[in-house]
């Protein structure tokens, strides 16, 4: 019998260590997900571990095989979908940071980070499964990717552009007001 998995969830590119627990499980043969072969890596009377294979997202059955039979848990392991970036708004903002950032995509429920350029966001809101926002940190000027990493696994990256902020040049103007006249620098 199979009364378990830990963990529940993993991505759907696999590689996932999964401890099943269970009776009578000494000597499996194979374990599958959803109908792929897992390699077994451990096993005891009361455990398996496995790791498992590369899946659709959704939940699928895990099905233990002993030489006293087949055992399947319905439903019992869910692929999770690896989040996806279509979306940057604003796409640019100052080098000092501080720009509030919305992505759009799919995959962020559960999501852990957002990095610039591989440096974590200052403050990250998801909002939902397909948005996110982030507070960018300070970089210098130049196009850098951003990630999205959820219990899916790690986004492919999407563009935001650091730009310099403007700063003004010298020029002098005078002004007159009341039969005195200032200058004033900029």
């Amino acid at each position: 019998t199979v009364t378990g998995l830990s963990p529940t969830s993993g991505p759907t590119t696999g590689g996932s260590s999964v401890t099943i627990a269970g009776t009578n499980l000494a000597g499996a043969t194979a374990v599958t997900f959803g109908g792929a072969n897992a390699t077994i890596t451990g096993n005891t009377p009361t455990q398996i571990i496995a790791t498992a294979p590369v899946g659709s997202a959704g939940s699928v059955d895990v099905a233990v095989t002993t030489p006293g039979g087949t055992a399947t848990a319905t439903n019992a392991f869910t692929y999770l979908p690896v989040p996806a970036i279509t979306g940057v708004a604003p796409s640019s903002g100052t080098t000092a940071g501080g720009t509030s950032v919305a992505l759009s995509g799919s995959g962020f429920t559960g999501a852990t980070a957002v990095t610039f350029d591989g440096a974590n966001a200052t403050s990250v809101t998801v909002v939902n499964d397909g948005e996110i926002t982030a507070t960018t940190p300070a970089h210098a000027a130049g196009s850098v990717n951003v990630t999205v990493t959820a219990p899916g696994g790690t986004s492919s990256p999407a563009t935001y552009t650091y730009a310099d902020v403007p700063v003004a040049g010298a020029a002098s103007h005078t002004a007159a007001y009341g039969g005195a006249a200032t200058a004033v620098t900029l």
